[in-house]
């Protein structure tokens, strides 16, 4: 548990580096929202039970329009970056936790001004699993992921967050065996836009 712990912070710890504290007050302007999110994920393994996780995400997102404006790039709807730290408890095979952190792009599908705002978004990521499956030799792993989902604003700083997921978990052939880890997920929550 202490190593999971030390893992969490060292996770954490990159996630926010990355955020460079040197600019903290232009980071400030172009971090959009902040989704606190959960929900159930499920796929295969081939010789044990259905793996089955639930998931904590806290998504911070970040404007990235000022970056496509300099490519002559200014569409209507919301261009974001994403940093995706997240929690998991895995409820099959056996009760274990995953850890890590996402990096996703989301692109909207209607202007920035609509009630709904359907998205599509996907990115890379790290993690760590507290198991070992047949499928991974290694318990740090790599994920890919897609999504599409929408915000249902209920306020003008608050939405409803409804999303599906499709998240690949391997090793990048570090070591073998690395058939990989596909799982489904539904995931809802709550935004706070600023």
């Amino acid at each position: 548990m202490k190593r999971l712990s030390i893992l969490t912070f060292g996770i954490l710890a990159i996630s926010f580096i990355i955020i460079n504290p040197a600019r903290a007050e232009e980071d400030l302007k172009s971090l959009q929202g902040v989704e606190f999110l959960t929900g159930l994920g499920q796929g295969g393994l081939k010789l044990k039970r259905d793996y089955r996780v639930v998931p904590f995400f806290v998504a911070f997102d970040f404007d990235m329009k000022p970056l496509t404006k300099k490519i002559r790039f200014n569409p209507p709807s919301l261009v974001q970056f994403q940093l995706e730290p997240f929690l998991a408890l895995v409820t099959q095979p056996k009760v274990n936790t995953e850890v890590g952190t996402s990096f996703l792009f989301k692109f909207g599908l209607l202007p920035e001004t609509w009630t709904w705002q359907p998205y599509v978004k996907g990115g890379v990521g790290l993690i760590y699993m507290s198991h070992g499956t047949l499928e991974q030799s290694t318990r740090f792993n790599f994920i890919s992921q897609v999504g599409a989902g929408f915000h249902y604003f209920f306020d003008k700083d608050r939405s409803l967050t409804l999303e599906y997921r499709f998240r690949h978990t391997s090793n990048a052939g570090i070591k073998y065996p690395n058939s990989g880890i596909d799982l489904h997920f539904c995931i809802f929550g709550i935004t706070h836009h600023f």
